[in-house]
């Protein structure tokens, strides 16, 4: 199961995609055989037998269990379209920028004297090509959650919090807590 932040940018990049990725379970057996060069390789991949592919492939089962269902559909989508994703990952990071609409509980480290309780917070915002380029990067190495949401709340310090150094420049750090939802757009 993906993150709630990286299954957010996922979303949002494959908002990009020209053609929809394959619906039916033997289309989308026979696309990742196509991409994986052969059944076995496939059969590794979603933890079932050569010869589950193989009857997937000729349409002999139709229907496959919810789990599985959805192991194929996340390799399909991890695969569907590569150069419109990097498209789309490049433009956000270079010209377009992502915007990132984050319903959760925040504070955040500032000097004493100053309130830093959290509170819920339903923030929309777009962060600039520069953070979209941190983040999209972030993910495409592989990082987990939590650094995913530490890029996340320092994007949003500086353009939310901090107006980008027009205010509250002792503010140290923003911390995500309680995520209720987050959802990404390019």
């Amino acid at each position: 199961m993906s993150s709630r932040f990286g299954g957010g940018l996922d979303s949002a990049v494959e908002k990009a995609f020209t053609r929809a990725a394959p619906k039916a379970a033997g289309t989308r057996m026979r696309y990742l055989v196509k991409q994986l060069k052969g059944t076995k390789a496939v059969a590794e991949l979603l933890g079932v037998s050569q010869r589950t592919v193989e009857r997937y492939v000729k349409d002999q089962i139709k229907k496959p269990r919810p789990d599985l269902a959805a192991r194929m559909e996340r390799e399909v989508k991890k695969r569907w379209q590569p150069q419109i994703k990097a498209k789309a990952r490049e433009k956000a990071a270079t010209t377009g920028g992502l915007v990132v609409d984050i319903h959760a509980r925040m504070g955040y480290e500032a000097p004493i004297g100053s309130t830093d309780q959290d509170r819920i917070r339903h923030i929309t915002v777009a962060l600039p090509p520069r953070h979209a380029a941190r983040i999209l990067g972030a993910q495409e190495q592989g990082a987990d959650e939590d650094r995913l949401r530490e890029l996340t709340a320092e994007a949003l310090r500086e353009v939310y919090f901090q107006d980008n150094g027009r205010r509250a420049g002792s503010l140290d750090a923003v911390k995500i807590n309680d995520l209720v939802n987050v959802d990404f757009q390019l």
